[in-house]
C-alpha cells in the first residue's frame, strides 16, 4: 500500500509538471503573437505619419485648376491612385480621381524632375480638369489633398 501511494504521487507530480510547461509554453506563445500584432501596428503607424504632403500654392489657370503640392513627408509616393483631390467654389468642393491624361473629372501629376515619382522634398504640379458644371467665377475656392495612408492639406484660394 505504501509503495502506491509514492507511485501515485509521482505520477500527479509529473502530470502536474508537464501541465505546468504546457500552459507556460502557450502563455508565452500568446505573448508574443500579442507582441508582433502591436509591433506591426505601430510600423504601420510610424509608416504612414512619413507620409505627408503640403499644398504650396492654388490657382485657376485656362480653365483648369493648378496645384503645387510639396512631400514634406520621408518617403517617396508612387501610385498616385490612391490619391484623393477636392477641388471646387467653397463648401461645393468634388472628388477628382487620378488619370495620367487628365481629362474632366480628373487630375494628372507632373513631376519636376521627370522620373515619375514623387520624392521627399519635390514638389509636383496637379493639374485638375473641373466638371463642366464647375462655378469657375466663384470668388473662394477650396482644394484638399487627402492620401491613403498619412497626412493630407488643404487650403482656400481665390481667382488670380
Amino acid at each position: 500500500m505504501g509503495f502506491s501511494v509514492t507511485f501515485s504521487e509521482l505520477i500527479m507530480i509529473v502530470a502536474s509538471v508537464v501541465l505546468a510547461s504546457i500552459v507556460s509554453s502557450y502563455a508565452l506563445y500568446t505573448g508574443s503573437l500579442v507582441v508582433s500584432d502591436l509591433s506591426q501596428i505601430m510600423n504601420e503607424a510610424r509608416r504612414g505619419m512619413n507620409i505627408r504632403v503640403r499644398i504650396a500654392y492654388a490657382t485657376l489657370e485656362s480653365g483648369n485648376f493648378i496645384l503645387y503640392v510639396k512631400n514634406v513627408g520621408s518617403l517617396t509616393i508612387s501610385d498616385y491612385t490612391y490619391l484623393d483631390v477636392y477641388v471646387g467654389e467653397y463648401g461645393k468642393a468634388r472628388l477628382y480621381t487620378y488619370n495620367a491624361n487628365g481629362g474632366v473629372g480628373h487630375f494628372n501629376i507632373t513631376d519636376s524632375d521627370g522620373d515619375g515619382l514623387w520624392s521627399p522634398g519635390e514638389t509636383v504640379k496637379i493639374t485638375v480638369y473641373p466638371y463642366q458644371d464647375e462655378n469657375l467665377n466663384a470668388p473662394v475656392f477650396e482644394a484638399k489633398i487627402v492620401l491613403f495612408r498619412g497626412v493630407g492639406d488643404s487650403t482656400l484660394f481665390t481667382k488670380p
